[in-house]
């Protein structure tokens, strides 16, 4: 192993991922391959997130040395990060992009919604679960094929019925947006390398925080195995959760594994010890000397050692949360009656003034109304 970079170098891939061994992410015909993301001027969780190399609290030991270009180490509570390495190197996701893909499908539609997948979903490149053309799943049955499988054919139906897969690219780089990951670019809904397709563990991490407050996602990834209802020409058939960690190390609570040739081993998963739910990701990690479950168990261990006022950053909270902590407009003329579904409700402000207006005459025709009956 490599040992950590110093603090005084450059930042290793401050604005792209290293040059692809492949011709994988070649753009199409007539199309540019996209430039790279602006590097924020100020680095997103503090100050030292823009540290270069291992990034540990002060009197702390040293994290354990490992094979990843980058790390980061979260409490999955507080969003404190712990412990990172190049935090905000850009890297290629490979399949830790479908946690950004789950979050979007599950913002859009609900566990018992059906899909019908497309021929064009079922033949996708594989690591596939095996969907069946014109087949009837849950979203929730398709989710778990998803993360536990890695499904390409299941990402490609989610992207088809998000509206096709610049749709659902889109709607992934607007949710990455929103959570303020701004070293994040999905160029496929599956992690397939893609032009301009990039993220970092720092913006990973970010988004396996906001996926595990969803308890579908949180379900899914800590299911050991799981069955595939029969469909038509098709007998129904098991998935086994890739993540080697579920059920070995203690307290695990589930994660998500991925590769490419130019991405490399790609890793997230977290656990529960005494109370605290602490969260590894690793981008482009390598299975020798030791594999990448074992290193992501020895930053895990090493977390678990730290104070819970230990931090080297934080994940920042997203948008919607900063203005839902926002205080009330005392002026009552911009108030905006909201419903609990988030819409505006029909009433509103123009209803409050017709009914003022309505009980301001109901109370003078009373008035009116008193002397002429006494004099009747």
């Amino acid at each position: 192993m490599s040992p950590p970079a110093s603090a005084s170098q450059p930042c290793p891939e401050q604005q792209a991922p290293p040059p692809p061994v492949d011709t994988s992410e070649q753009p199409p015909p007539g199309q540019a391959t996209p430039g790279p993301l602006p590097v924020p001027v100020t680095p997103i969780g503090g100050p030292r997130m823009g540290e270069c190399g291992v990034v540990f609290a002060a009197g702390a030991a040293v994290p354990p040395e490992t094979t990843a270009a980058s790390w980061v180490v979260q409490d999955l509570d507080t969003g404190e990060v712990l412990a990172a390495k190049n935090p905000h190197a850009r890297e290629r996701p490979a399949s830790l992009i479908k946690t950004l893909l789950a979050l979007v499908v599950l913002n859009e539609f609900k566990p018992d919604d059906v899909i019908h997948p497309t021929p064009e979903d079922a033949a996708q490149e594989c690591t596939c679960v095996g969907i069946v053309a014109g087949g009837s799943y849950t979203v929730d049955q398709l989710l778990h094929g998803l993360l536990m499988h890695s499904g390409n054919d299941v990402a490609h139906a989610f992207a088809t019925a998000l509206g096709g897969v610049p749709a659902a690219v889109r709607k992934m780089n607007d949710t990455a947006a929103a959570l303020g990951a701004k070293d994040t670019r999905a160029a496929t809904p599956s992690g397939l390398d893609g032009p301009g397709m990039s993220t970092s563990a720092y913006d990973l991490s970010l988004v396996f925080h906001a996926a595990m407050q969803k308890p579908e996602f949180a379900a899914a990834v800590a299911t050991k195995g799981y069955q595939i209802p029969a469909q038509p020409g098709k007998p129904a058939f098991g998935v086994v959760n890739d993540n080697k960690l579920l059920g070995v190390y203690p307290g695990f609570l589930g994660g998500k594994t991925g590769f490419t040739d130019d991405a490399r081993h790609t890793y997230v998963g977290g656990a529960a010890r005494d109370g605290r739910r602490l969260a590894v990701v690793m981008m482009r990690a390598e299975q020798r000397p030791t594999l990448v479950v074992q290193q992501a168990a020895q930053l895990l261990d090493y977390g678990f050692t730290q104070p819970k006022t230990a931090s080297v950053g934080e994940l920042v909270r997203p948008a919607a949360q900063e203005n839902a902590g926002a205080p009330v407009d005392a002026d009552p003329s911009k108030a905006t009656a909201v419903t609990g579904s988030g819409q505006r409700a029909a009433f509103g402000t123009t209803g409050w003034i017709v009914t003022l207006v309505v009980a301001v005459l109901i109370l003078a025709g009373f008035v009116l109304l008193k002397p002429w009956r006494r004099t009747r």
